[in-house]
């Protein structure tokens, strides 16, 4: 149990000086009379209970406000579980060129990025026991997920992976660079970036094989993979009156680069062009050298604001309920 915002928790210490402060006012009465002198004088010879309790049901909604307002939460638990030693940063290309239809889902032509996520969450069901973050890139890379064992949160991140999210271009050496980066200081015994591209380098401030130069001195292996078919592909595209229409565009892959990355870090190239080789690629490198070692698997917190939220919105209602009822002060 925890609060995300324990410091808002010192509003508390308000409370009574509030109840103190209104004490010293008195408690309001239950009947209220024009300012005449019997009027003080029952004022002060007889208060009702009924404006104390009004009083203090006021406060106990806003202390339940102010504990919302710290978002208590509660971890699902911590344990020492026997997980695999890899860690794993899946590279993933999102150019705009991933939206090429050359792929197939259930018989129907699929977008390349689609069939990637598809095929990528099934690669990740298949390795519970693997550390794994996400890396997406275009004309740059940007970190998705970080290295968790917490495989649903990152399966979430998947879903919202799409083309468009940074600026078009595709930045090979930047990913690899990147994806490296996030493995350099972990003490893991294997240390693996799976990285799928649809094009060639032409973005980014590293070079694809001085990062892969780089990933090598670091003990990481990239293993890549070449996506698309060879020729033309298939693209959506928008007219200047913002039609949709499909037109047949030139892609090609630069395989040899992708081919020496891999032997640079001792790893593999594969070449996908249709979702069964994608499958059975990704089947591949799941079959790989797989290592064990204790980790200490820290899963994800749930919130629970909306209990003390709900019960001080409850409170409120029982408060100006009764004071507009059973407690109702007379003018």
């Amino acid at each position: 149990m925890r609060f995300a915002h324990p410091e808002l928790l010192a509003l508390l210490a308000l409370l009574p000086l509030l109840a103190l402060w209104r004490g010293r006012r008195g408690r309001t009465p239950a009947i209220q009379y024009p300012g005449t002198r019997l009027a003080r004088e029952v004022s002060r010879a007889a208060r009702s209970r009924a404006g104390a309790w009004l009083a203090g049901l006021r406060l106990l909604a806003l202390g339940l406000g102010i504990i919302a307002l710290a978002r208590p939460q509660i971890g699902r638990g911590n344990a020492p579980v026997e997980a695999s030693g890899v860690d794993l940063i899946l590279a993933i290309d999102v150019s705009g060129s991933m939206e090429s239809l050359d792929f197939q889902l259930d018989g129907h032509p699929t977008s390349r990025i689609e069939v990637v996520k598809r095929v990528v969450s099934r690669f990740i069901e298949a390795r519970p026991n693997d550390r794994i973050a996400m890396v997406a890139f275009a004309g740059r890379p940007y970190l998705v997920s970080p290295l968790t064992l917490d495989h649903e949160w990152l399966q979430q991140n998947l879903k919202r992976l799409r083309v468009g999210l940074v600026e078009d271009g595709t930045a090979i050496g930047s990913a690899i660079a990147s994806a490296v980066n996030h493995l350099r200081a972990q003490p893991s015994k294997s240390k693996l970036v799976i990285l799928l591209t649809d094009g060639m380098n032409n973005a980014g401030s590293v070079t694809p094989l001085a990062a892969a130069e780089a990933a090598r001195a670091l003990g990481v292996k990239v293993y890549t993979i070449g996506a698309g078919i060879r020729g033309e592909a298939p693209i959506p595209a928008r007219d200047m009156f913002g039609n949709t229409r499909i037109v047949m565009t030139r892609v090609d892959v630069d395989e040899e680069t992708l081919r020496k990355i891999a032997e640079i870090t001792g790893a593999r190239f594969d070449r996908a062009t249709d979702t069964a080789s994608l499958q059975e690629i990704y089947a591949q490198i799941d079959r790989m050298e797989k290592t064990t070692a204790i980790l200490k698997k820290f899963d994800r917190y749930d919130e629970l604001f909306g209990w003390p939220l709900l019960a001080g919105c409850a409170v409120l209602a029982l408060e100006l309920g009764l004071a507009n009822t059973r407690l109702r002060a007379l003018p």
